[in-house]
């Protein structure tokens, strides 16, 4: 289980697109199905870019409850422009809650793991990757995981991949 916040800041810094269309949401939502199917685990899906939501889907298996996860999760994307998971183990190590430290609403903000911002270099972050249903570090691994597969798999990447080989 990653909590140095210093490799999960790196994260963030390394899983940044180019550019984001719908058509990379769906892309992105649909391989975090898929991937979620391969662990036979049942999540819900939220990709939200400037506000609006852009994929949104609940596996057979998820509540109500996972909606109002994603929501507060990605509020402290929203607020933070850090992954939910990096601001849980930042207020950790203040040994502070986000409540005490922030004075947030704790039924509004969740600093639980799961929502990641969707960043596009050289502007910054412009949205955000949300998951709900399984462990809170499960929910983190499975967002970052599938961005890593995405943006492995991006033109530009592959072109400066090839050509350093």
């Amino acid at each position: 289980m990653i909590t140095d916040l210093n490799v999960l800041l790196a994260q963030e810094k390394e899983l940044q697109f180019e550019h984001f269309s719908h058509q990379t949401a769906w892309l992105l939502g649909s391989l975090i199905k898929h991937n979620a199917e391969l662990r036979e685990a049942a999540v819900a899906i939220d990709i939200t870019f400037n506000g609006h939501c852009l994929f949104s889907y609940a596996m057979a298996g998820t509540s109500p409850d996972n909606q109002q996860w994603i929501a507060r999760k990605r509020n402290v994307v929203d607020r933070y422009r850090h992954s939910s998971w990096y601001m849980g183990q930042y207020y950790k190590a203040k040994g502070k809650t986000i409540e005490q430290a922030s004075l947030v609403d704790a039924k509004q903000f969740a600093p639980f793991g799961g929502s990641f911002p969707l960043v596009i270099k050289n502007v910054g972050v412009v949205g955000s990757v949300t998951v709900s249903g399984l462990p809170q570090y499960e929910d983190h691994v499975l967002v970052v995981e599938s961005l890593q597969t995405l943006l492995s798999q991006q033109p530009d990447k592959r072109l400066k991949l090839q050509s350093e080989s």
